[in-house]
């Protein structure tokens, strides 16, 4: 056993979900701030192992030599400020402002945008034969948009949500909009496809997401 950090995360998940399952979040936090680590692969999130350390049997999990934390954020927001903090660039600023500005973005895309945009995908994906899928599609549909154009209109035609300087919450946001391409949301609005392609361009998340999509290439275990 090494004294890198750790996540815990899945080793077989359907097609659709291979390059989203929130371990990237953890991931792409871990290569932008030029730390190793390792991941441990389960099967089933549910068993009462697993969830005596995430209670409500999802992934990631995290622990290094101090702590073990669940929840993607928080998981990113470790990383970040333990290996992240006095590098330049490196997903958190120095100064107390720009610090709690990054850290309010990444709780923007958790609590402001991703919600209604789940809300979205389970309508057209795992609900779409239900009677009333069609008919709540445009009401969720117009809900999510209307945060998309709130975004639009704070982003401009800045890099970064905060300028020039990539944090933790242009890594958040980005991995929140991404599946946004499944349903096309993205196609209507052009500014934000641009903005998640600048994420997916940086050399961070492109070795992120090699690793993560290297994990389904291997034989699944019996």
């Amino acid at each position: 056993m090494t004294n890198l950090p750790r996540i815990t995360t899945f080793g077989w998940v359907p097609e659709f979900a291979r390059g989203l399952v929130r371990d990237l979040r953890a991931r792409w936090a871990f290569e932008e701030v030029g730390q190793a680590y390792e991941v441990d692969l389960i099967r089933d999130a549910k068993t009462d192992e697993h969830k005596a350390h995430q209670p409500f049997g999802q992934v990631p999990f995290y622990h290094d030599d101090e702590m073990e934390i669940f929840e993607s954020g928080a998981i990113v927001l470790r990383i970040a400020e333990r290996w992240g903090r006095g590098q330049a660039g490196k997903l958190l600023p120095d100064d107390a402002a720009g610090r709690m500005h990054a850290i309010q973005w990444m709780l923007a895309a958790l609590n402001s945008v991703e919600p209604p945009l789940v809300g979205l995908i389970i309508n057209d994906r795992f609900e779409a034969d239900k009677p009333w899928a069609e008919e709540r599609r445009p009401v969720a549909r117009a809900y999510l948009e209307t945060r998309l154009r709130d975004l639009v209109a704070r982003l401009g035609d800045k890099n970064w949500l905060e300028g020039e300087g990539f944090t933790i919450g242009d890594l958040m946001m980005v991995t929140v909009l991404r599946p946004l391409r499944i349903p096309r949301v993205l196609d209507d609005f052009p500014t934000l496809a641009a903005y998640v392609a600048r994420g997916e361009a940086r050399p961070a998340f492109q070795k992120a997401l090699a690793d993560h999509l290297a994990v389904f290439e291997q034989p699944v275990a019996a």
